[in-house]
């Protein structure tokens, strides 16, 4: 079966990606207020690409490398760039390293009162 990795033009001319294993079925929950929280507060307009992907994991690793993207590697990505579509598709055997975390400093509790 395969999955996809797809990103749409939504409000504001923003670009949101996602994944899916029916890209169609997926627009349209997007478009009702059934999908994602950012497509309910920036309705999406319309499906700017589709990658089509052999398998689950795959799928989620193009979908987060393309949301480490910044906005107008987005663009040209979206718009058919083939050297950027190659480079992450290339990229998807190496998983991505860990992300880091911020640590929050922690609180001190007083046993005496």
């Amino acid at each position: 079966m395969p999955h996809f990795v797809y990103m749409l033009r939504c409000a504001g001319n923003r670009i949101y990606t996602g994944y899916a294993v029916d890209v169609a079925t997926r627009f349209e929950e997007h478009r009702t207020g059934r999908g994602a929280k950012f497509t309910k507060a920036f309705p999406p307009e319309k499906i700017l690409r589709q990658f089509e992907l052999p398998n689950k994991e795959y799928a989620l690793r193009m979908e987060a490398r393309i949301k480490k993207l910044t906005a107008t590697q987005k663009e040209r990505l979206a718009n058919g760039d083939e050297v950027l579509t190659q480079s992450l598709l290339d990229s998807l055997a190496e998983t991505l390293p860990p992300k880091k975390r911020k640590r929050r400093p922690r609180r001190r509790v007083s046993l005496i009162k």
